[in-house]
Parts: structure tokens; sequence; C-alpha cells
């Protein structure tokens, strides 16, 4: 179910701030974490399956209550354990999207959007409830049913629902689950858009970096129920010794470009990432829209002479810079114009005679590829 768990339609506050700590016990899962976030920011919860990222959404909605903590939503304390201060999620003005969606099939998006409202005339629930679909440019779809219209208009939709009993917070767990590559990419610009128009701090989950990446003003990455790193996206994922976040988003390589051309027909479409050329899929961009891509380490192959015959977009010609052993892999560095991290097996090392200076070529299927934005 989609709550909006706002109970009224009072005045959006232009600023405002949610923040707190929790520590929850559920069996043998422990989650200890804290967090803040800003007016308009949009913060990522990031981490694997099991984490606590849904489980930290649903504390801070009420939906789940604390061992012990504080959670405070703009000038209002909604939880305090050492006070025994406990807001009924109805109260807390905090809009809640879950992955699903959860809009009712058998109510269409009008009244879908209206079942968070309550008080006030009938004329004007009806101005808020068309000006967030008009907001989400889906108004048009005010008489249909869930079933009857896409999952990136159910998305918008449920999200218009959150937001109809303007929230002091936005909560949104998994929005782009259920979307592919193309869509996630243009609904990832138009819910950064939300989040700057609207003014309200909004806290995403995810387990996709693409979407920390191109949607985030921070993150939290989580890892067995605590907080592993937090800080901007790219500065975080530039640190060197930030290896408990690189295993958690496995994508080593992460590059920004333009596009340079485009083919509809074959799928793909080619960027410029300073120097090197990088055939990825497909997105209705034009040519010079700015991107990121990322690529895995573990996604690209290593070949010590020029491979012939492949179906891989991508052979680009290389330099070995340095070797890094890392447990039972062994990391690449390889310049191209551009420097790429290679993951190979400490036996492949051996046998190719990988080593600093060794002249080598990458091969990247244009599908290992990803646009972040």
């Amino acid at each position: 179910m989609t709550h909006s768990t706002g109970s009224g339609q009072a005045p959006l506050a232009t600023s405002g701030r949610a923040e707190g700590w929790v520590r929850y016990r559920r069996d043998t899962f422990s989650l200890d974490v804290a967090w803040s976030v800003a007016s308009g920011e949009v913060l990522s919860l990031y981490g694997p399956s099991g984490s606590g990222k849904s489980t930290t959404l649903r504390l801070i909605a009420g939906l789940l209550r604390p061992r012990e903590g504080r959670i405070v939503v703009g000038d209002d304390e909604v939880f305090n354990g050492e006070r025994a201060v406990w807001v009924s999620p109805h109260r807390r003005r905090v809009g809640y999207m879950p992955q699903q969606y959860g809009l009712f099939p058998h109510l269409s998006v009008y009244r879908n959007v209206a079942f968070g409202l309550s008080g006030g005339d009938k004329g004007d629930k009806t101005r808020r409830v068309m000006e967030v679909l008009g907001q989400l440019r889906v108004e048009d779809l005010a008489e249909r049913y869930p079933a009857q219209i896409s999952a990136g208009q159910q998305q918008r939709v449920a999200l218009a629902r959150a937001l109809a009993p303007q929230p002091r917070l936005l909560l949104l767990d998994e929005p782009f689950s259920a979307l592919d590559q193309e869509l996630r990419v243009q609904l990832r610009g138009e819910l950064k858009g939300v989040a700057a128009q609207v003014g309200i701090p909004m806290i995403v989950v995810t387990h996709d970096w693409a979407d920390v990446l191109s949607l985030s003003d921070r993150v939290l990455a989580l890892d067995q129920g605590k907080v592993v790193a937090d800080g901007p996206p790219l500065e975080l994922f530039e640190r060197p010794s930030a290896e408990v976040l690189s295993r958690l988003t496995e994508v080593e390589n992460v590059f920004a470009g333009r596009v340079t051309s485009l083919d509809r027909a074959a799928g793909v479409m080619s960027c410029d990432l300073g120097g090197v050329s990088l055939a990825v899929p497909f997105v209705a961009l034009e040519a010079g829209a700015t991107v990121r891509v990322g690529v895995r380490a573990g996604d690209i192959l290593l070949a010590t002479e020029p491979p012939k015959g492949l179906s891989a977009r991508n052979v680009i010609a290389g330099k070995v810079v340095t070797v890094e052993g890392r447990r039972f892999e062994t990391e690449v560095l390889v310049d191209c114009g551009r420097r790429f991290r290679v993951e190979v097996t400490p036996g492949a090392v051996e046998s190719l005679g990988i080593a600093p200076g060794r002249e080598v070529w990458l091969v990247i299927k244009s599908n290992s590829c990803f646009l972040i934005e």
C-alpha cells in the first residue's frame, strides 16, 4: 500500500530537515543508523539486500517502532525513546511510497491520489489532486485505473499520492525497481526535479549505484545494519580508501562524457569519455548530451594480443599501469586515455604475463556498460 502519512493540507514549509538515529533489532538482525537530510536535498540509503535500508525507512515513517533513538521531522520530535515520545504514522506528515507503489486497483487515478487527503472542502481537495497530477504530467489519466496505465505512469501516480498531503518529508523505497533502463534514466531526472520544486527533504532507498550517482546529493551506504560510508556519492566513490564502498557498489569505473552518435536500430549509442569512445545501450538522448557511464571491473576482459572475431563492440588498446592483488582477485589498472580498473584472477595475471608497462586490449560488451545520467 502507498501510505500518505500526512493528515491534512497545511501549507508546505519552505525549509526544514529531517534527522535522527535509531537502534532496532529483529531476530538476529540489528540496525544502528543515524541520518540527516536538509530541505530540497535527496539522501540515498544504499546497500545490498538485508542491509537495513527499507527497515530504516519504515522506522522513520512510524510503521516500525525502534528499540531506542530519536527521530525529528521538521520542527517536531516524532520519536524519542528516552522521553517516551511516539507520534503515530498518520500524524507525522511523512509521504511514504513503497517498492511496489501499492495503488488501489479498484480506485481511479484521481481517487488513489485523493485517498490520503482529509479535511477541507471538496473543491480544495479536487484542486490539490489535479495540481499534483499536473506537476507530474499525468492529469490526463485521472479517470483511468492502475491496470490501464504503464509502469512509469503508475510510479508518477504513486508519487503524486505521497505528495498530495504536502508532507514535510518524502520517503521512497526502491522507486525504479520495476522500470527498464531507459525509463529509469528519464524518471531519475524527473524525481530530482520534483525534489527541487517541492523543496522538502527526500530519502530514497536503492541497491543500484547508478540511481545513487544520478539522483543523490548525499548517500548513506549500509552494510549489515551499519553505516559504512556517508557523504556526496562521487566524493565517496573516488576515495582510494573506500574499499567497503567499492565492494558494495561493484562499479569500479565511472566516466563523465557526452553522446556522439545514436543507432536505435542497433540498440547502441557512442559516447566520448574524453579520448575514449565507448558503445553503450541506446537511450533516447540527443547527440551532445552529457552522460556518466559505469562499467564494472569484473565485466571487462583483458587480452594481450589484438582480439578478432568478437561480438563485443568495444575493443580498446591500453597499457598496464599497476597490478594489485586483492583477496581472491587481482585489480589491473589500464591506461587507455582514461584509466580503467579491470578484475582478473591471479592465474590470468601469471599466464598472460600481465605487468606494469605491458600493452593490452580491453574487451567490453556494450550491454555491460550502463548509463548513470
